[in-house]
């Protein structure tokens, strides 16, 4: 079984329901036993982490987007990863609102934060709890030691990508346990990646003060102060590159990591296009041959209900 955990953004909500669908209902044209087994997300809160979600925060249609997911049996994890909550951030409504309406039995969190895994497990006892690859763990014996915590699934860090001496470690267990980031797109060894997420935490959690300020600001002091994408020469973005050392392929998967007994594997892509993504999704899902029939109906499909979509 290949379990793919797809990025939720509710600018391509159109894209994540047609594959859904197509899942179900076009076994002529996806891989065999491939499922979907989450979609993650986070609307525009301020635990949130791992990528800024800045859009407008809009409650009620976020809930019936998670609703729909889960009528397709699919649970959404929310990504509550930012590195910087603290208890003094523990009681934002709308991080709890969320929570309390998705806490069904079938929902899940991401988590980074101690005291807000210590929270929320207290809290929502009944969901499931990942540990996040923002924890930037790159020994194999502290991934063993994250292994041996109570969590659902641990994510990796992308470094270990492709290592297979590290990765044959792992006992056939603790790999049932470990989800893949399989589309990274930083450089191998990049030693700002826990700095970025700092970044990006402090941003998710100021964002009201921030664009508060900027709206007392002159016109032309705006854009010196604006809020702006984290720039870094170790990120880059190329699908098409078949010697990325840490991408891992669709052949990768079937051919290396499915028989090694890895089974979770994580699609990044929450700030993407939604062409970009539907790309990805198309070249891991698509049975053998059938990549650009999938590519097609996927793209066709999603945008005929692009206005599912809002920002």
């Amino acid at each position: 079984m290949i379990k793919f955990h797809l990025p939720e953004c509710s600018t391509h909500a159109s894209l994540n329901l047609t594959i859904a669908r197509l899942v179900k209902e076009r076994k002529d044209l996806i891989g065999d036993g491939v499922e979907i087994a989450s979609f993650f997300g986070s609307p525009n809160l301020i635990w949130n982490g791992g990528r800024m979600m800045l859009t407008q925060y809009q409650p009620a249609r976020y809930k019936e987007l998670i609703r729909a997911y889960n009528e397709q049996g699919i649970p959404y994890r929310f990504t509550f990863t930012n590195p910087l909550i603290t208890e003094e951030y523990l009681d934002d409504y709308d991080c709890n609102d969320m929570l309390d309406f998705a806490d069904n039995g079938m929902n899940e969190v991401i988590v980074y934060s101690p005291v807000l895994e210590e929270y929320i497990r207290k809290t929502h006892p009944n969901m499931k709890v990942t540990s996040s690859t923002c924890k930037c763990i790159r020994d194999i014996n502290e991934v063993k030691a994250e292994l041996a915590k109570p969590y659902s699934l641990v994510v990796l860090d992308f470094n270990f990508n492709n290592d297979f001496v590290k990765l044959e470690q792992l006992t056939p267990e603790e790999r049932k346990r470990c989800e893949i980031l399989s589309n990274p797109v930083c450089r191998p060894g990049c030693t700002r990646r826990a700095e970025h997420y700092e970044y990006i935490g402090n941003i998710q959690l100021h964002y009201k003060e921030i664009m508060e300020k900027l709206r007392r600001m002159p016109p032309e002091e705006r854009e010196k102060h604006s809020i702006k994408e984290w720039e870094c020469k170790d990120r880059e973005l190329d699908i098409f590159s078949k010697k990325y050392p840490l991408r891992v392929t669709p052949e990768l998967i079937r051919e290396k990591y499915v028989p090694m007994g890895f089974e979770n594997f994580k699609i990044e892509g929450r700030a993407a296009n939604m062409m970009m993504l539907g790309e990805q999704i198309a070249r891991y899902f698509a049975a053998e041959g059938k990549v650009d029939e999938l590519r097609l109906e996927l793209m066709m499909v999603a945008l005929n209900n692009y206005g599912i979509n809002f920002k």
